[in-house]
């Protein structure tokens, strides 16, 4: 399980690649940083689609809150906000892929 740092996205001189500095997705799922303007970039270039699961652990006047999903059609990209509400234990969302085959993954902090 790799511990996924978030980082800016420059965007001086025009539009900002958010893709550069993404790294493979890991078997056993990843952990990310949790708050205020932190999403989960998720980039498939496999043929077929991939779903991101980011664990939900609090409860909501004692009901356990779904897990959230991501499904990323093949060839193409999806963002998530990581909110509070993915914290975990170490103050970390747990994320896993059903396949990590071409699936490249990048925290970005985004905003003002």
């Amino acid at each position: 399980m790799a511990a996924l740092a978030a980082t800016r996205a420059a965007t001086l001189g025009g539009i900002a690649d958010i893709t550069a500095g993404a790294a493979a997705a890991t078997e056993g799922g990843d952990t990310a940083p949790v708050g205020p303007g932190l999403f989960l970039l998720a980039i498939n270039a496999g043929g077929t689609s991939r779903t991101i699961t980011i664990a939900t652990p609090g409860t909501v006047h004692g009901h356990p809150v779904a897990d959230a999903t991501l499904v990323v059609a093949a060839g193409d990209t999806g963002l998530i906000p990581l909110t509070t509400l993915f914290r975990g234990t170490g103050g970390r969302a747990a994320i896993t892929y059903d396949a990590v085959t071409s699936l490249s993954v990048r925290v970005l902090e985004l905003g003002a």
